[in-house]
């Protein structure tokens, strides 16, 4: 943790807002849906797989630990991630239940590869984990023939037996999900026959990217999902970009705070994550995305963002898909923007690492903020400024970052509990919001 006048680490965190100017040129760690892809696909693929700027957070250490388990060798070269894949098959039964952690990604994308075995597995996770609903991929990959059950076939642990085959399937997405979509393709690199995925709302298509990347023969009908069974995949050099779910947290504080300016260099730019960008524009942000390319049919480019005066907007509908995660931090946007914003559609954030609905209305309603929590999101009022308080992580990441950003606009001393948390998807965050403080 780091130590200065504006961060006091020990327990717990203390911030000191109030007059404070961010500046500087930063990256941020690699993005962690992308980083979760390449090492499932490395693992099940032909050959070498190597993984530039991949996130070694605790999330991604636990989607590397299963596979371990299962005799894939792994090793880091530097920042890079290599993986001796040993094909679709060639996975061993672990001596021991694979261990998911608190991570969502692993557990629920592991189990599509899970029921493709031909041995039994046991997934589960910490006591966070156990309790959040796993019923939307236990139902598809039962479809598919999957042998998977869990605690009222419903919560972990996931008891996944062998079958003798996975089948087609043509599943509709009752609810917008990258996660559920993801588990249903990697179980169809095992079935016999094609699957299709229909979305109501288009999610984040990292592992379609991916699929396609590493040979799959996957591609997009009718606004249909697609994949051809028969799939080998062959081994790839992947450079992950900077996580945009990580870097919303500097674009909002460069906006919301006087004089600031801040880049934000290689970030992942891929449309079905941009919903940050669009949203801060409507709300007036100045940001501007500049030397825009393509690594791995993943597109990048740098983020510069400078203070701005931000208006309230309303956010709903297909928008919300694609900034599913960074809702916590638009919320504190809108604490301190002009105007009333109305957040719907959001239902979604209540099954999350805690219920984020109610933890950052707790967060921003204990600093004062005109705020009202709904069934399905939250209407703020915008205020110039809030009090300091005592803020309370709920042990998620992304609710206590969120909130370490709307204390440093606070004028006053708050205390973040549990900040350490933020170790599941960016370790450094106190290092480099100190850094730019500066």
């Amino acid at each position: 943790m780091v130590n200065s006048e504006k961060f006091r680490g020990g327990m717990d965190l203390i911030i000191r807002g109030g007059k404070i100017r961010l500046s500087g040129d930063i990256r941020v760690p690699g993005d962690k849906s992308i980083s979760h892809r390449g090492i499932i696909l490395g693992a099940l693929a032909n050959g070498t797989t190597t993984i530039q700027n991949i996130l070694m957070a605790e999330d991604t250490r636990k989607t590397i630990n299963c596979f371990k388990d299962m005799g894939v060798r792994m090793k880091m070269d530097g920042n890079d991630l290599q993986i001796e894949g040993i094909d679709l098959h060639g996975l061993e039964e672990p001596e021991g239940k694979l261990y998911c952690g608190n991570s969502g990604t692993t557990m629920r994308l592991l189990s599509g590869v899970m029921v493709g075995q031909k041995f039994n597995t046991i997934l589960i996770g910490d006591d966070s984990l156990n309790s959040r609903p796993m019923d939307r991929i236990i139902r598809p990959l039962a479809m598919m023939g999957g042998a998977i059950r869990g605690l009222d076939n419903r919560y972990p642990p996931l008891y996944i037996d062998p079958v003798k085959d996975i089948h087609s399937i043509y599943y509709k997405l009752p609810v917008a999900s990258a996660q559920v979509k993801s588990s249903i393709l990697l179980a169809g690199l095992y079935g016999k026959g094609d699957v299709r995925i229909e979305e109501g709302k288009v999610t984040r298509d990292h592992t379609e990217r991916m699929l396609k990347y590493f040979g799959a023969n996957i591609y997009l009908e009718d606004g249909i999902i697609c994949m051809k069974s028969g799939n080998s995949l062959e081994g790839k050099d992947v450079q992950v970009p900077g996580d945009i779910s990580s870097a919303a947290y500097f674009m909002v504080a460069g906006m919301l705070i006087e004089d600031s300016h801040i880049i934000i260099r290689d970030v992942g730019i891929n449309p079905t994550r941009t919903g940050i960008i669009h949203v801060l524009n409507r709300m007036g942000g100045d940001i501007k995305i500049s030397n825009i390319r393509v690594k791995n049919l993943e597109p990048i480019g740098d983020v510069e963002v400078r203070y701005s005066t931000l208006t309230g907007v309303e956010i709903g509908g297909d928008t919300v898909a694609t900034m599913i995660d960074e809702i916590p931090i638009i919320a504190v946007a809108a604490a301190f923007s002009k105007g009333k914003t109305v957040i719907r559609d959001v239902e979604e954030l209540r099954y999350k690492e805690c219920d984020r609905i109610r933890a950052i209305y707790n967060g921003l309603n204990g600093m004062g903020a005109d705020i009202k929590e709904l069934p399905d999101g939250l209407i703020i009022e915008g205020r110039k400024t809030l009090e300091p308080a005592t803020l309370n992580s709920y042990g998620d990441h992304r609710i206590a970052m969120a909130l370490s950003i709307a204390a440093l606009k606070a004028k006053g001393e708050s205390t973040i509990t549990g900040h350490e948390v933020v170790e599941i998807s960016y370790p450094d965050f106190y290092k480099t919001l100190w850094k730019v403080s500066q």
